[in-house]
């Protein structure tokens, strides 16, 4: 038995509690938006936002919050964790504000992209500063009860976004982060301490640069192809093949820096970047399936914004009971054993949305919600845990910053892949229906199913004939969609089984605190050999 003395904060459960708070604010503002949707797409009671401008309205935070993560992880590192996260909330309130009262897409796509940059400096700091003020030992735990609160944010954003659609404007679901990040503020300037690196390394700002241009281009070009279904055109595959060479570059140039945003050199250890590989894999999938599971629930189903946020609470209640649970799990199996049936489960979960159709019983649904809940919160504490325990504390913040940017990056890329195969092949299947109409209102008609409602509502009774080819259209692409996304997860799931350690998560927790991260890599080395 471990008698050591804790080294861990006194107060430590309580700077747990607030860093939950400063998390739930992030998450929460995306869960939020992911029932808003339809309500922003209605030229009346929100913006009029085609399928596209959606995509870039979560993608534009995600992109900018991905893109600065390294940096501020740094910066928290520098001039003092506890610092940075205060800023960042403000900043993030701000833009809230500003989010809530966007006159148009494009200024609504702006203001998340502020927002993104407030959640880049939240997310690393939160949990940099719980991998400083616990006891490795107790970081596991920790960390599980951290990426519970995810779970929480799910089950609070939809049912608090969908009570105030139904009672106030579009607006408001922006507003509700105010609040929060004002409790958030008050709790952190009075309960957490001030930490950082006395080592700390430099900002990269040409890699930052190089990054968010390259991510930019590659989505772009992406969402582009899906918009417009024209993948030979240079408007698409130009600024894909440019995305594709700037990252490539970017990869190079790091390497051969001293203070890389990026460093490329962690990746050598296996237990890190199969850590990392099955985190960007299982995001990829999860969020473009949250993408349009929305437009499902709410137009094919016909169910309210606050009838949708209840229909995902089994995914909401799996990651609550679940995430902090799965560090036990890992001690008593592995990490390999618990990492690799998650995957399997959100894989099965993602395969049953392609069996959904207008009349499927709702239990289905509510099953599959609960199934990949069960799966992401055995994949997302044990991930974590793994790329936080490759560095020493000093360092933490470039940690949780290079796990949180590849959720992030992977997120993005899955609601643009995948949005692009929906609208694709939802184009394909509709626009054999609007051959009668003139030719601004089929175009518009076919770029989405919002699009085609908003179109055949216009039209009066005569539209009602659009209504049912457009539900079939859409769950047709959905099913291509979901296909998809089931076979990235089934390529995390691989990823796990061939390269992530079966037990090294309790091994390591005991690995002194001032150790070096290159005796740390040779450490996992030498047990991977026993």
């Amino acid at each position: 038995m471990d008698t050591a003395e804790n080294s861990g904060h006194p107060r430590r459960w309580l700077i747990l509690g607030v860093m939950v708070v400063s998390l739930l604010v992030v998450v929460l503002d995306n869960t939020v938006l992911n029932v808003a949707m339809k309500v922003i797409a209605d030229p009346k009671a929100g913006l009029g936002a085609s399928q596209s401008q959606l995509e870039w309205a979560i993608n534009a935070y995600t992109l900018v919050f991905a893109g600065l993560l390294f940096s501020f992880g740094i910066l928290g590192d520098r001039h003092g964790r506890r610092r940075i996260l205060i800023a960042g909330l403000v900043v993030f309130g701000l833009a809230s504000l500003v989010s809530a009262y966007a006159t148009s897409p494009g200024a609504l796509i702006a203001a998340r992209a502020l927002m993104g940059l407030g959640g880049a400096a939240v997310m690393p700091a939160t949990l940099s500063i719980i991998s400083n003020v616990f006891d490795p030992r107790e970081r596991a735990r920790a960390i599980g009860i951290w990426g519970g609160s995810v779970g929480l944010a799910i089950a609070i954003g939809p049912i608090l976004g969908g009570f105030l659609l139904e009672h106030f404007w579009w607006g408001s679901v922006f507003l509700i982060n105010v609040p929060i990040v004002a409790l958030g503020l008050v709790a952190i300037v009075t309960l957490v301490p001030e930490s950082r690196n006395p080592n700390p390394g430099k900002i990269d700002i040409i890699g930052v640069l190089m990054s968010i241009v390259g991510l930019v281009a590659l989505v772009y070009g992406v969402v582009h192809g899906g918009d417009h279904g024209d993948w030979g055109s240079p408007t698409v595959w130009g600024p894909l093949a440019a995305g594709v060479l700037i990252l490539a570059a970017f990869i190079a140039y790091e390497r051969r820096i001293s203070y890389p945003a990026l460093d490329v050199k962690l990746f050598r250890d296996p237990r890190f970047s199969a850590a990392v590989g099955a985190t960007g894999l299982m995001f990829f999938a999860a969020m473009g399936t949250f993408f349009f599971s929305v437009f499902y629930i709410q137009n094919v189903r016909g169910f309210t914004p606050l009838e949708a946020g209840l229909l995902m609470l089994p995914f909401a209640a799996a990651q609550v009971v679940f995430a902090p649970l799965s560090s036990r799990l890992v001690a008593q199996r592995g990490a390999k054993l618990v990492c690799s049936i998650g995957m399997v489960l959100v894989a099965i979960s993602l395969a049953g949305f392609t069996q959904l159709d207008a009349d499927t019983p709702l239990w289905v649904l509510e099953v599959l919600f609960f199934v990949q809940g069960v799966g992401m919160a055995n994949v997302t504490p044990p991930a974590t845990e793994a790329i936080m325990s490759v560095l020493p504390r000093e360092r933490a913040g470039v940690g949780s910053a290079i796990g949180n940017t590849v959720r992030q990056v992977g997120g993005a890329l899955g609601v643009a892949v995948l949005g692009s195969v929906l609208a694709s092949v939802y184009r394909g299947q509709i626009t054999p229906h609007l051959t009668g109409l003139p030719d601004a209102a089929r175009a518009t008609a076919a770029e989405s199913l919002p699009a085609t409602d908003g179109v055949a509502a216009a039209m009066g009774p005569a539209g009602r004939a659009l209504i049912e080819p457009a539900n079939q259209a859409f769950l047709s692409a959905m099913h291509a969609a979901a296909a998809g996304s089931a076979i990235v997860a089934v390529l995390g799931a691989v990823v796990v089984l061939r390269w992530l350690p079966g037990r090294y998560t309790a091994q390591h927790r005991h690995v002194p605190a001032q150790r070096s991260a290159p005796d740390r890599v040779a450490e996992t080395a030498g047990s991977r050999r026993e």
